[in-house]
C-alpha cells in the first residue's frame, strides 16, 4: 500500500489550512495513495506560533475547526483515502485542549485520536493537557499508530508501538530538526517500523516531510523548501529489501526481550560468579 507525507502551510486561518489539507489530500489520492497524515496542528495551528497567546484558546473558533474536520471527513470518503490531521480538542470547563491528530477513514469516518502525551514544560504552562495512551488503527491489514513532536525524544512511545505490533508510527511535529531526524531513524531501525514524518513547511528547510524504513534509512523525502508538498513510498512486509529488518530481527528482538533464549543457558559456574578473579 502506498502512504504520505505531507508538509503544508500553517496559519492562523483555519479555513486556509483546511483548504491546504484537501488540496494534498486530492493529490495524495490521485497517487494511489491509501494513508495521509499531516503535522501537528496543522488544521488548528500550534500554541506559541499561530496561537500567540494562552488566553487565545478561549477565542478560539470551533465551530471553524468541526466545520472543517467535516469537510476533510467528507474528502477521505470521496477519495476512499485515509488521513491523520493535526489539531486541537476541546475539553471541558476552560481546560486547556489535547495537541491531538484526528484519524478519518476512508468512508469518512472519525476512526479515533491521538493526544500527545509527553508535552513540553511551555505547553504543560496553559497551552495544552497531556493525553494518556497510545492508539492503533488498520488499514489494508497494516497496522499504525501516532506520535508528536517532542515524542521523538522518547523511545518509550516507540517501543510500546512495536510491543503493539503496529506496521508504522505516523509522526507529526512542528518541524523536524536534524536531531529529530537521527532519532526516528534510530527508533524506526531499532524497532523495525516504517515512520512517516510530516512538518509544517515553514520548517521544512530544517527537515522536510520524509518517510523511514523499517531498517532506518530514508525511503523517501520532499524537497527541503517553502513549498508544501506531499513524499510517497510503497509499504511492503513481503519486500526482500527488509528481510533481516522484517523477518529475523524483529522477531528475534521480541524472543529475547521474553529473555527465555537467555534463561535457558543460564549455568550456575564459580568462574561466572567471581568478579574478580582473572
Amino acid at each position: 500500500m502506498k502512504i504520505a507525507a505531507a508538509q503544508t502551510a500553517v496559519a492562523s486561518n483555519i479555513a486556509d489550512n483546511g483548504h491546504a489539507i484537501r488540496a494534498l489530500i486530492s493529490s495524495a489520492a490521485g497517487e494511489g495513495v491509501r494513508l495521509i497524515n499531516f503535522c501537528e496542528g496543522a488544521l488548528s495551528g500550534y500554541g506559541k506560533f499561530q496561537i500567540k497567546r494562552q488566553e487565545d484558546w478561549k477565542t478560539f473558533d470551533w465551530t471553524s475547526q468541526e466545520t472543517e474536520l467535516r469537510a476533510i471527513a467528507e474528502l477521505c470518503s470521496r477519495h476512499r483515502i485515509f488521513a491523520v490531521v493535526g489539531g486541537a480538542h476541546r475539553l471541558s470547563d476552560g481546560l486547556p485542549p489535547h495537541n491531538c491528530l484526528y484519524v478519518f477513514s476512508d468512508n469518512g469516518t472519525l476512526l479515533t485520536r491521538y493526544d500527545k502525551r509527553f508535552l513540553s514544560n511551555s505547553e504543560l504552562d496553559g497551552w495544552y493537557t497531556p493525553g494518556t495512551e497510545p492508539i492503533t488503527f488498520e488499514v489494508d491489514g497494516y497496522r499504525f499508530g501516532c506520535s508528536i513532536c517532542i515524542e521523538a525524544q522518547f523511545p518509550v512511545v516507540f517501543s510500546e508501538y512495536e510491543r503493539l505490533q503496529v506496521d508504522g508510527v505516523l509522526f507529526s511535529s512542528l518541524g523536524i530538526p536534524e536531531y529529530f531526524q537521527i532519532a526516528l531513524r534510530a527508533h524506526a531501525g531499532l524497532n523495525c517500523i516504517w515512520i512517516s514524518g510530516a512538518p509544517q513547511v515553514q520548517k521544512a528547510h530544517k527537515g522536510p516531510a520524509c518517510i523511514i524504513g523499517p531498517d532506518g534509512n530514508w525511503v523517501a523525502r520532499c524537497p527541503a523548501s517553502a513549498e508544501p508538498g506531499l513524499t510517497v513510498a510503497d509499504i511492503d512486509r513481503d519486500d526482500p529489501l527488509y528481510d533481516i529488518a522484517l523477518q529475523k530481527a524483529r522477531p528475534w528482538r521480541k524472543r529475547a526481550r521474553l529473555g527465555d533464549i537467555y534463561r535457558e543457558r543460564i549455568v550456575d559456574d564459580h568462574r561466572s560468579r567471581n568478579r574478580k578473579g582473572y
